[in-house]
C-alpha cells in the first residue's frame, strides 16, 4: 500500500470538505438576503442532493473504466468555480442552479476518493482505511462551520465563498501535482454500466449494504434539522448549547472511526451493522424524552458511538463488493444510497413532524432504523453468489 497516495487522498478530502463546511452556516443567510423563503432554501438542499445522487453511480462506473484522477480534478474545479459564482449570484434561481452544479461536482470527489482508498485497501484492512478516510471527512466538514463563522464575523459573508473556492483550489493542486495518475487498473471483461448496476441490484448483500447506508442517513434529518427546533421549544436552549450537542456527536464519531474501523476488520461485519444501528436507534428514541441539556449531550455522544461502529463497517463491506463490481461503481451506488436516505428523511420526517409533532419524527426514524437494520443484516449474511458479476483484477499499479 502506497502511504503517499493515501495521505494525499486524506489531505484532499479534508481540505475539500473544510471548504464545503465553511459555507454551511452562510448559505441560508445569503439565500435569505436574496429573498429566499424556507421552502426555497429546502429546494436548494434538495437540488444539491438530487444532482449528486444521480451522478454518483455514473461517475463511479466511468472511473472504473477511464481512471479516477481526472474525475477528482473536474469535481474540485467545479467546487472552486461555484465558490466564485455564489458571490455574483443575483437571485434565488441563480443559487439553486449553482447548487445543482455543485452537486454534480460533489459526485466526483467523495465517491472517487473512497474508490481510491478501496483500491489501496489490502484484504482484511478495509475497515481501518475507511475509518481513516471518515476521520478526514468529519474533521473537514465539522471544522468548516467554525471557520465560516470566523469569516462571516470578521470579513463579511462573501469572504466565506472566496475561502471555499480557495480550499477547493488547494485540494485541486494536491491531486494534480502530488497524486499520481492511475494506470494498470484492469477490469476483466468490462460490461456496460447498466449491466453492472443490474448485477448489483440482484445481489442480496449489496441491497443489504445500501439499505443500511440509506437508513443511517435518514437519521441525519431529524437529528440535525429538527434538533434546534426541539431544543428551543422544550429547553429554551441557546445557540451555543445547540452547537455543543451537534459537535459532541461529530467529535465522538470522528475520534472513534479508526479504532472501530479496526474492529470491523476483526469481527462479523453484519452483526456490527446491527449493533451500531440499534445504538443509533436507541439514541433517536431517547431524544424526545431528554428534558435537560446535559442529557442531550450524553444521548448525542451515544449516537456518535453508534455511527462510528456502522460507517467504517459499511465502507469495508462496500469495498469487498467493489472487488466484484468495480470500486467506482460500488462507491457511486453506496453514496447514492446516502443521498436517497437524506431525501427520504427530509420528506418522511418532515411529514411526521407536521402531522404528529417533532417528537414523532424522532420516534418514527428510530423504529425505521431498527427494522431496516434487522433486514439488512440478514441480507449481508447471505452467501456471496455472483457468478455473473464482473471481476476486478487484484493488482492495481500507480505511477
Amino acid at each position: 500500500m502506497d502511504r503517499r497516495i493515501l495521505l494525499t487522498l486524506l489531505a484532499t478530502v479534508f481540505v475539500a470538505l473544510l471548504g464545503l463546511g465553511i459555507i454551511i452556516p452562510i448559505m441560508p443567510l445569503y439565500a435569505e438576503e436574496l429573498g429566499a423563503s424556507s421552502t426555497m432554501i429546502g429546494l436548494m438542499v434538495a437540488g444539491f442532493s438530487v444532482s449528486r445522487g444521480i451522478c454518483q453511480p455514473i461517475v463511479g462506473g466511468l472511473s472504473d473504466r477511464r481512471g479516477r484522477r481526472r474525475f477528482m480534478l473536474v469535481g474540485l474545479t467545479v467546487y472552486s468555480l461555484t465558490g466564485l459564482l455564489f458571490v455574483v449570484a443575483s437571485s434565488v434561481l441563480d443559487l439553486m442552479l449553482i447548487r445543482i452544479v455543485q452537486g454534480v461536482g460533489s459526485a466526483m470527489i467523495i465517491p472517487i476518493a473512497m474508490s481510491y482508498v478501496a483500491d489501496l485497501a489490502p484484504a482484511g484492512e478495509e475497515g481501518r482505511l475507511m475509518g481513516q478516510l471518515n476521520v478526514a471527512l468529519f474533521a473537514g466538514i465539522g471544522s468548516g462551520p467554525i471557520v465560516g463563522g470566523v469569516f462571516l464575523d470578521g470579513l463579511g459573508m462573501e469572504s466565506a465563498f472566496y475561502a471555499m473556492s480557495a480550499m477547493a483550489g488547494i485540494a485541486l493542486l494536491l491531486v494534480r501535482f502530488v497524486l499520481p495518475a492511475d494506470h494498470g487498473r484492469k477490469v476483466v471483461d468490462r460490461p456496460p454500466l447498466l449491466q453492472t448496476f443490474t448485477a448489483m441490484i440482484h445481489s442480496p448483500r449489496v441491497v443489504g449494504i445500501m439499505s443500511a447506508r440509506a437508513s443511517t442517513m435518514v437519521v441525519m434529518v431529524p437529528s440535525m434539522a429538527f434538533l434546534p427546533l426541539l431544543m428551543d421549544e422544550f429547553m429554551d436552549a441557546s445557540g451555543s448549547q445547540i452547537g455543543v450537542v451537534i459537535a459532541t456527536r461529530t467529535l465522538t464519531n470522528a475520534a472513534l472511526q479508526t479504532p472501530f474501523g479496526r474492529l470491523a476488520d476483526r469481527f462479523d461485519r453484519g452483526r456490527l451493522v446491527l449493533i451500531g444501528s440499534c445504538i443509533m436507534a436507541g439514541a433517536m428514541l431517547s431524544i424526545p424524552h431528554a428534558g435537560q441539556f446535559v442529557y442531550l449531550v450524553a444521548i448525542f455522544a451515544v449516537m456518535g458511538i453508534g455511527e462510528a461502529v456502522v460507517w467504517p463497517t459499511l465502507g469495508a463491506l462496500a469495498t469487498e463488493e467493489g472487488r466484484h463490481y468495480g470500486q467506482g461503481s460500488t462507491m457511486g451506488v453506496f453514496n447514492m444510497s446516502m443521498s436517497l436516505g437524506i431525501l427520504i428523511g427530509s420528506i418522511g420526517a418532515g411529514t411526521m413532524a407536521d402531522l404528529y409533532g417533532l417528537g414523532a419524527a424522532f420516534t418514527a426514524v428510530g423504529i425505521l432504523l431498527v427494522v431496516v437494520a434487522v433486514i439488512a443484516t440478514r441480507l449481508i449474511h447471505t452467501e456471496p453468489d455472483q457468478p455473473d458479476a464482473p471481476e476486478r483484477s487484484a493488482e492495481v499499479t500507480w505511477s
